[in-house]
Protein backbone atom coordinates (compact mmCIF):
# COMPACT_ATOMS: atom_id res chain seq x y z
CA UNK A 1 0.00 0.00 0.00
CA UNK A 2 1.39 3.24 -1.15
CA UNK A 3 0.68 6.62 1.04
CA UNK A 4 1.56 10.17 -0.26
CA UNK A 5 1.04 13.47 1.26
CA UNK A 6 2.05 15.88 -0.60
CA UNK A 7 1.93 19.60 -1.25
CA UNK A 8 -1.25 20.28 -4.20
CA UNK A 9 0.32 20.52 -7.84
CA UNK A 10 3.37 18.79 -6.20
CA UNK A 11 5.13 16.01 -7.89
CA UNK A 12 5.81 13.10 -6.26
CA UNK A 13 8.77 11.59 -7.96
CA UNK A 14 9.85 8.75 -5.38
CA UNK A 15 6.58 7.22 -3.76
CA UNK A 16 7.38 5.73 -0.12
CA UNK A 17 4.99 2.59 0.39
CA UNK A 18 3.31 2.57 4.18
CA UNK A 19 5.81 -0.26 5.27
CA UNK A 20 8.92 1.99 4.20
CA UNK A 21 7.74 4.94 5.18
CA UNK A 22 7.10 3.91 9.08
CA UNK A 23 10.84 2.39 8.83
CA UNK A 24 12.70 5.14 7.38
CA UNK A 25 10.48 7.30 9.77
CA UNK A 26 11.73 5.45 12.71
CA UNK A 27 15.53 5.49 11.23
CA UNK A 28 14.73 9.98 11.16
CA UNK A 29 13.72 10.16 14.69
CA UNK A 30 16.56 8.58 16.07
CA UNK A 31 18.50 10.98 14.45
CA UNK A 32 19.87 14.57 16.10
CA UNK A 33 17.59 17.56 15.20
CA UNK A 34 15.43 14.97 13.58
CA UNK A 35 12.79 17.75 12.46
CA UNK A 36 15.00 19.10 10.00
CA UNK A 37 16.61 15.98 8.21
CA UNK A 38 15.50 15.02 4.78
CA UNK A 39 15.59 11.57 3.48
CA UNK A 40 17.74 12.11 0.79
CA UNK A 41 17.92 10.04 -2.59
CA UNK A 42 20.46 10.34 -5.58
CA UNK A 43 21.41 8.47 -8.11
CA UNK A 44 25.16 8.01 -7.84
CA UNK A 45 25.77 5.91 -11.09
CA UNK A 46 25.52 3.34 -13.02
CA UNK A 47 25.85 -0.42 -12.26
CA UNK A 48 25.11 -3.14 -14.99
CA UNK A 49 21.87 -2.53 -16.36
CA UNK A 50 21.12 -0.77 -13.04
CA UNK A 51 21.66 2.40 -11.36
CA UNK A 52 23.27 3.08 -8.52
CA UNK A 53 21.60 4.78 -4.94
CA UNK A 54 22.93 6.19 -2.13
CA UNK A 55 20.08 7.30 0.67
CA UNK A 56 21.17 9.56 3.67
CA UNK A 57 19.65 12.01 6.04
CA UNK A 58 20.39 15.48 5.54
CA UNK A 59 19.38 18.91 6.29
CA UNK A 60 16.69 19.76 3.96
CA UNK A 61 17.65 23.43 4.50
CA UNK A 62 20.48 22.62 2.09
CA UNK A 63 18.54 21.89 -0.99
CA UNK A 64 18.57 23.34 -3.85
CA UNK A 65 15.53 25.46 -5.71
CA UNK A 66 15.46 22.90 -8.62
CA UNK A 67 16.04 19.65 -6.31
CA UNK A 68 12.54 18.11 -5.73
CA UNK A 69 11.59 18.30 -2.32
CA UNK A 70 8.21 16.71 -0.81
CA UNK A 71 6.28 15.95 2.25
CA UNK A 72 4.66 12.10 2.78
CA UNK A 73 3.29 11.69 6.41
CA UNK A 74 5.73 13.74 8.24
CA UNK A 75 8.38 12.51 5.84
CA UNK A 76 10.62 15.47 4.09
CA UNK A 77 12.01 13.73 0.83
CA UNK A 78 14.66 15.66 -1.39
CA UNK A 79 15.57 14.27 -4.70
CA UNK A 80 18.62 16.29 -6.35
CA UNK A 81 17.72 17.78 -9.58
CA UNK A 82 19.96 15.85 -11.86
CA UNK A 83 18.30 12.66 -10.64
CA UNK A 84 14.40 13.92 -10.55
CA UNK A 85 14.19 12.42 -14.49
CA UNK A 86 15.76 9.15 -13.58
CA UNK A 87 13.63 8.46 -10.49
CA UNK A 88 10.62 10.34 -11.63
CA UNK A 89 7.52 6.75 -10.66
CA UNK A 90 10.15 4.64 -9.01
CA UNK A 91 8.81 3.05 -4.97
CA UNK A 92 10.85 2.29 -2.10
CA UNK A 93 9.64 -0.59 0.11
CA UNK A 94 11.09 -3.08 2.27
CA UNK A 95 11.95 -6.46 0.87
CA UNK A 96 9.25 -8.90 0.28
CA UNK A 97 11.04 -11.39 1.90
CA UNK A 98 10.23 -12.45 5.22
CA UNK A 99 13.56 -11.38 7.53
CA UNK A 100 15.39 -9.73 5.40
CA UNK A 101 16.40 -6.72 6.22
CA UNK A 102 17.09 -3.13 4.32
CA UNK A 103 14.91 -1.36 2.20
CA UNK A 104 14.45 -1.70 -1.84
CA UNK A 105 14.14 1.21 -4.24
CA UNK A 106 12.01 -0.45 -7.19
CA UNK A 107 12.91 2.06 -10.15
CA UNK A 108 10.72 1.75 -13.65
CA UNK A 109 13.87 3.55 -15.41
CA UNK A 110 16.93 1.97 -17.04
CA UNK A 111 20.36 3.50 -17.95
CA UNK A 112 20.72 4.18 -21.25
CA UNK A 113 23.12 1.54 -22.66
CA UNK A 114 25.04 3.84 -25.35
CA UNK A 115 24.93 6.44 -22.45
CA UNK A 116 23.81 9.21 -24.97
CA UNK A 117 22.95 11.86 -22.39
CA UNK A 118 22.12 15.59 -23.62
CA UNK A 119 21.57 17.30 -27.05
CA UNK A 120 22.64 16.51 -30.15
CA UNK A 121 22.39 18.85 -33.57
CA UNK A 122 21.12 16.79 -36.34
CA UNK A 123 20.61 18.12 -39.68
CA UNK A 124 19.27 17.13 -43.50
CA UNK A 125 16.15 14.44 -44.06
CA UNK A 126 15.25 11.77 -42.26
CA UNK A 127 17.63 9.56 -43.40
CA UNK A 128 19.92 11.84 -43.25
CA UNK A 129 19.28 12.30 -39.79
CA UNK A 130 19.23 8.59 -38.72
CA UNK A 131 22.94 7.98 -40.61
CA UNK A 132 24.46 10.91 -38.62
CA UNK A 133 22.70 9.57 -35.36
CA UNK A 134 23.89 6.09 -35.70
CA UNK A 135 27.92 7.14 -37.48
CA UNK A 136 28.69 10.18 -35.08
CA UNK A 137 26.73 8.84 -31.77
CA UNK A 138 25.23 5.57 -31.63
CA UNK A 139 28.64 3.64 -33.37
CA UNK A 140 31.19 4.90 -31.36
CA UNK A 141 29.42 3.38 -28.43
CA UNK A 142 29.09 0.46 -30.10
CA UNK A 143 32.95 0.10 -31.07
CA UNK A 144 33.82 -0.35 -27.44
CA UNK A 145 32.03 -4.20 -27.62
CA UNK A 146 32.91 -4.27 -31.06
CA UNK A 147 29.91 -3.81 -32.48
CA UNK A 148 28.00 -1.60 -35.41
CA UNK A 149 24.68 -0.68 -36.54
CA UNK A 150 23.48 -0.01 -39.61
CA UNK A 151 20.77 2.14 -41.76
CA UNK A 152 18.64 -0.18 -44.20
CA UNK A 153 16.54 1.99 -45.11
CA UNK A 154 13.31 4.13 -43.72
CA UNK A 155 10.39 3.18 -44.64
CA UNK A 156 7.36 5.16 -44.10
CA UNK A 157 7.68 6.27 -40.38
CA UNK A 158 9.91 2.86 -39.78
CA UNK A 159 14.19 2.88 -39.99
CA UNK A 160 15.11 -0.34 -40.49
CA UNK A 161 18.52 -1.34 -38.59
CA UNK A 162 21.19 -3.97 -39.13
CA UNK A 163 23.45 -4.78 -36.31
CA UNK A 164 26.72 -5.99 -37.44
CA UNK A 165 30.49 -7.15 -35.42
CA UNK A 166 29.95 -7.98 -31.94
CA UNK A 167 26.47 -7.25 -31.72
CA UNK A 168 25.07 -9.55 -34.44
CA UNK A 169 24.00 -12.66 -32.56
CA UNK A 170 24.85 -10.78 -28.95
CA UNK A 171 22.20 -12.33 -26.65
CA UNK A 172 21.89 -8.77 -25.44
CA UNK A 173 21.88 -6.86 -28.28
CA UNK A 174 17.88 -6.98 -28.36
CA UNK A 175 18.08 -4.68 -25.26
CA UNK A 176 20.82 -2.43 -26.70
CA UNK A 177 18.12 -1.67 -29.97
CA UNK A 178 15.03 -1.52 -28.07
CA UNK A 179 16.51 0.36 -24.85
CA UNK A 180 19.54 2.09 -26.66
CA UNK A 181 19.55 2.83 -30.36
CA UNK A 182 15.64 2.96 -30.92
CA UNK A 183 15.18 5.42 -27.88
CA UNK A 184 18.38 7.42 -29.25
CA UNK A 185 16.16 7.33 -32.44
CA UNK A 186 13.00 8.22 -31.89
CA UNK A 187 13.99 10.50 -29.15
CA UNK A 188 16.01 12.47 -31.85
CA UNK A 189 14.45 12.19 -35.09
CA UNK A 190 10.74 12.51 -34.40
CA UNK A 191 9.31 11.39 -37.89
CA UNK A 192 10.52 7.90 -36.90
CA UNK A 193 8.07 5.69 -34.92
CA UNK A 194 9.34 2.11 -34.98
CA UNK A 195 12.48 0.61 -35.19
CA UNK A 196 13.30 -2.55 -36.72
CA UNK A 197 15.79 -4.96 -36.67
CA UNK A 198 16.73 -6.57 -39.62
CA UNK A 199 20.15 -7.92 -38.50
CA UNK A 200 20.37 -11.81 -39.55
CA UNK A 201 21.21 -12.86 -35.56
CA UNK A 202 22.01 -16.78 -36.94
CA UNK A 203 24.84 -16.08 -38.69
CA UNK A 204 26.90 -14.30 -35.70
CA UNK A 205 29.46 -15.48 -33.79
CA UNK A 206 27.32 -16.01 -30.68
CA UNK A 207 23.94 -16.86 -32.10
CA UNK A 208 21.03 -16.34 -30.33
CA UNK A 209 18.18 -17.04 -32.89
CA UNK A 210 19.58 -20.31 -33.92
CA UNK A 211 17.72 -23.60 -35.97
CA UNK A 212 17.07 -26.71 -34.98
CA UNK A 213 19.20 -29.11 -36.58
CA UNK A 214 16.97 -31.71 -36.04
CA UNK A 215 14.42 -29.76 -37.51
Amino acid sequence: METADAAPDTELVLRLTETALAAVTDLRDAEDDADALALRVEITGVRGADFTYDLSFEPVAKADADDSVTVQEGLTVWIPAGSIDRLRGATLDVPSREGQGGLVLRNPNRPDPLGMDGEIELTGTVEERVVQLLDGHINPALASHGGSAALVKVEGSAAHITMGGGCQGCAISAMTLRDGIQAAILARVPEITEVVDETDHGAGENPFYTSDPYS
